[in-house]
């Protein structure tokens, strides 16, 4: 149930992604980097191969590079999205045979564009995964130039559009430019939003039953701390706990509800690793 839901999430983002190509960036012609950019400018030279065709046809040669240059470092669900997003932007060009542009301003293209891109990405690699081709190209840049793969990263980006103001003129290449930057803002706060928890310090004349209620109605742990009021020099357990948003507002409800004298101390966690969150082996 686990590998379904995780490719699911990995599925609706790649649909994200396909909708920004085809409905914002590519019938505005903005290579906004990464291989999907790189389709857009290779398809105003040979318009009878489309975007999702030329994008498969990318992805494959980069793959057996890769495995040649690289080695097998690639896991299954980066082959699974960069083959999936090929293949639901072929499906989408087989159905629409028209220009579907939402719109044609290209502010408007750029940001939205970048927003959905942003998001549906974020998806991809919150579970671990990403789309496969300017990662693939990095990591051979890394390997010949030894250049830091988030260097290598932006470099790519830079060239592809480089190639999109060439080929579609400066106002394009200056908007994609925008929309890489944006892109990246957007998949860091996007993948801080979906993970983000909530780290508890709690001060209560009832540890007991706060415990007693994190173990056995929230399903969580808790650690505890010995402590000693530095004004009433009582010694006191403090209980700290990570939450996610919905388990916190419950614990706060029910520790006002049995202490309503209790010291609550709440910061956001932006990644969390171990047992009952992310695994740290996970592909």
């Amino acid at each position: 149930m686990k590998i379904f839901k995780e490719y699911g999430k990995i599925t609706i983002g790649l649909f994200l992604v396909a909708v920004s190509i085809e409905f914002f960036l590519a019938p505005n012609q903005i290579a906004a980097g990464g291989v999907t950019g790189l389709a857009i400018v290779v398809n105003s030279y040979i318009p009878f191969i489309s975007v999702g065709l030329l994008v498969l046809i990318m992805n494959v040669i980069l793959f057996i590079i890769a495995f040649i240059i690289i080695g097998n470092k690639f896991g299954g669900k980066t082959i699974y999205s960069s083959l999936t997003l090929s293949g639901i932007i072929w499906v989408m060009d087989q159905f629409i045979t028209t220009d579907m542009a939402l719109t044609s301003d290209l502010m408007l293209a750029a940001i939205f564009g970048t927003i959905t891109s942003g998001i549906g990405m974020a998806l991809v690699f919150n579970e671990n995964a990403s789309t496969g081709g300017t990662d693939i190209l990095a990591k051979i840049l890394h390997k010949f130039f030894h250049t830091d793969i988030g260097k290598s990263l932006l470099a790519v980006d830079f060239i592809v559009t480089i190639l999109g103001a060439l080929t579609f003129g400066i106002d394009q290449g200056l908007y994609a430019l925008l929309a890489v930057i944006i892109n990246g803002l957007i998949i860091d706060y996007a993948i801080d939003g979906f993970n983000i928890c909530k780290q508890i310090f709690i001060i209560t004349s009832q540890p007991e039953e706060v415990g007693n209620y994190i173990l056995k109605k929230l399903d969580r742990s808790y650690t505890k701390f010995y402590g000693k009021g530095g004004y009433s020099e009582k010694e006191v357990d403090i209980l700290y706990t990570i939450l996610s948003r919905k388990q916190y507002i419950n614990l706060k409800k029910y520790i006002m509800s049995i202490d309503k004298r209790a010291f609550i101390a709440v910061n956001d966690s932006h990644e969390v690793l171990g047992e009952g969150f992310t695994q740290l082996d996970e592909d």
